[in-house]
């Protein structure tokens, strides 16, 4: 079971995460997307495609991009196609 933090605040739980470069991708059913924001940043992978971003806000206090996921990502990377994954801000236990 992985489980994401901020702070004391648990965002996302799920058995079912797929590991991709050392990240864990969290099923979105799995997340409190109540907590999430679009952002306009994007970046792109040269073999998953082009990632999608969302603030983070949690008692005020708002972390800038600090998660990801693609939308359409390559064939090589369907598996996460959705998923979310965290910068270093959000603490993983797994």
């Amino acid at each position: 079971m992985a489980k994401a933090y901020v702070g004391d605040m648990l965002i996302a739980e799920s058995d079912e995460t797929v590991i991709v470069e050392g990240n864990h991708y969290f099923p979105p059913d799995s997340v409190k997307l109540d907590l999430f924001t679009e952002n306009a940043r994007q970046t792109t992978c040269p073999w998953k495609g082009v990632a999608s971003y969302y603030d983070i806000q949690v008692d005020g206090t708002v972390l800038p991009a600090a998660a990801w996921y693609y939308p359409q990502p390559s064939e090589r990377a369907a598996q996460i196609k959705d998923h979310i994954a965290f910068y270093p801000v959000v603490t993983i236990e797994s």
